[in-house]
């Protein structure tokens, strides 16, 4: 998942590849695009709220399958983590890192990251966060008992000691831009050591508890029901204090039953919508669908190199019959736009300026079937078998599929759909074992951080979300290069390579890209729109639409 390719693809509209990146870009206000009953507006946040509510109830597409901060590699528990736990910097609604728990940071040499702790910060059990507790808790990830997928953003990490009582220092083997803004994500998420301790292997699962800093507290968890959440009173962050006081998370895996909830207030709202009930959702009166900035693109994800797959004019055909503009129709109700690269647009928000630049560079997806037999036919695949995973999580999962089944078919390609239960899909992107047996899966490469190195860094030889154990060793210097570049500016010329060997090489098919989506009931408004929402406590700005 850019980490990053977790699962899902999540739609809204798009007329023009330059629109959405302007639309997508971190900005600061409002984009429009399209036109007539296309047209739309990316926004950072919906209104502010004008009063305090007593509850809110929030739709999820699944229930979260761990509160485990470092297991969490999916949307369902981040988003409710988002809200409970918190990170040394702060992922912002516009797409902007700033301090979190940590109020600076230096790099006083290419191999040293040094972080000043905010004073005074308590846990929800009401204990004072120290330089311990960081190191304790960013240590786990790099314990393989823990079994992190996180663990790969640490793989440059020498040692982290707490340098004083409140002051953290990381020393790396190699110089490590990333590491620092992936902190702004779940591998810079810090817990209670004496709690992690007390709770072993119970922690962040029903039985167990979370005991973070952030302005709610897990409340209960009754597994395969609801999370509640609850306002913590002691929170540090005064611009962010809860306007309602509890938070209560269903699970409603079904579109149509979750589009149900909304529109009969039974949710007061949810991320990432059913692509499939955009239209109705655009239209109802009970409420109203956002869509905020970005960083996600969906694709196809190859996990498995020693079939078919391996020969790229396999790759390179599949992704050239993939009628791309009908896929966009069938899965996404005409809302989207064709991808050229696995990263979006808007992964490329630290540098909104170069990105249209960037993606002119790149080739444009070609859509020719006889020119993709053709290639079938040199590389002697005609005939041969590849498995995508499909499943009923959400309708753009088996749309998808049985798109890329049909495309197969008429270029020679014999594409079999294997079906995942919607609770084991995410197993697919953390459990090397759920892959056996698949060439393909549906994907939904995004990045946690506003950075595009960042999802760059998973086809690295060897990372955890190089899924089909993909090796290049050009593209391997190249990202050690941009890794250790400091400047944002200069990393992102060098990143840029990176997504030009990407697309020659295709170990991710590039799919559709398009903004994020977010529906609030008519009795709520304040929520930020975009997929800042994983690491940033939005349910915190969350209020009554009337005062």
């Amino acid at each position: 998942m850019s980490r990053a390719t977790a699962l899902l693809v999540r739609t809204a509209t798009a007329t023009t590849a330059a629109a959405l990146a302007a639309a997508t870009a971190g900005c600061s206000g409002a984009t429009t695009s399209g036109a007539g009953s296309a047209a739309y507006t990316v926004t950072p946040t919906s209104p502010p709220a004008k009063g305090a509510l007593t509850s809110l109830t929030w739709s999820l597409y699944a229930e979260p399958y761990t509160l485990d901060y470092a297991l969490a590699y999916d949307y369902p528990p981040n988003t409710v983590l988002a809200n409970v736990c918190e990170q040394l910097l702060r992922v912002t609604p516009d797409l902007k890192i700033e301090p979190g728990l940590a109020v600076k940071y230096a790099n006083p040499d290419p191999k040293t990251w040094v972080y000043t702790l905010r004073p005074g910060v308590t846990f929800h059990d009401g204990t004072t966060m120290t330089a311990d507790d960081v190191v304790a808790s960013l240590k786990r990830h790099m314990d393989p008992a823990t079994g992190s997928p996180w663990g790969s953003a640490f793989k440059n990490v020498a040692s982290i000691t707490s340098s004083g009582p409140l002051e953290v220092t990381i020393r790396l083997n190699r110089p490590d831009v990333l590491l620092n803004e992936l902190l702004a994500a779940s591998p810079g998420t810090v817990e209670s050591a004496a709690f992690l301790k007390k709770a072993g292997k119970d922690y962040g699962g029903p039985k167990g508890k979370v005991n973070c800093t952030g302005p709610y507290a897990l409340d209960g968890w009754a597994q395969g029901e609801s999370v509640t959440l609850k306002k913590y009173p002691k929170y540090w962050d005064k611009a962010l204090v809860p306007k309602n006081d509890t938070v209560t998370f269903t699970f409603i895996e079904d579109p149509a039953a979750r589009t149900s909830a909304f529109l009969s207030g039974t949710s007061d709202g949810g991320y990432m919508v059913p692509s499939s009930s955009i239209a109705q959702l655009r239209g109802t009166t009970k409420g109203k669908l956002y869509f905020g900035p970005n960083t996600a693109a969906a694709d196809l994800s190859v996990l498995n190199l020693k079939g078919p797959l391996g020969d790229l004019k396999v790759r390179q055909a599949l992704s050239m019959a993939l009628d791309r503009k009908n896929i966009v129709k069938a899965a996404a109700g005409g809302v989207g736009v064709p991808a050229k690269a696995p990263t979006a647009r808007g992964a490329w928000a630290l540098v909104p300026e170069k990105t249209d630049a960037y993606f002119a560079a790149l080739p444009e997806p070609v859509y020719d079937v006889a020119a993709a037999k053709k290639l079938i036919q040199e590389a002697g695949a005609a005939g041969r078998t590849i498995t995508l995973a499909t499943s009923t999580l959400a309708p753009e999962i088996s749309v998808v599929a049985n798109a890329v089944q049909a495309a197969g078919k008429e270029i020679g390609l014999d594409v079999r759909l294997k079906s995942v239960a919607p609770e084991a899909y995410s197993s697919i992107f953390v459990d090397p074992t759920a892959r056996e047996g698949l060439d393909l899966v549906v994907t939904n490469g995004y990045d946690n951080t506003p950075d595009p190195l960042e999802f760059y860094q998973y086809l690295r030889t060897g990372d955890f979300g190089n899924y089909g154990n993909w090796s290049n060793a050009e593209y391997d210097a190249a990202f050690d290069k941009a890794n250790a570049e400091p400047d944002p500016a200069r990393r992102a010329d060098l990143t840029a390579e990176l997504m030009k060997i990407a697309v020659r090489e295709l170990p991710v098919i590039p799919l559709y890209e398009a903004p994020y989506s977010v529906f609030l009931g008519s009795r709520v408004t304040g929520a930020p729109t975009g997929i800042a929402q994983l690491y940033y406590p939005w349910a915190a700005t969350i209020g009554a639409a009337q005062s």
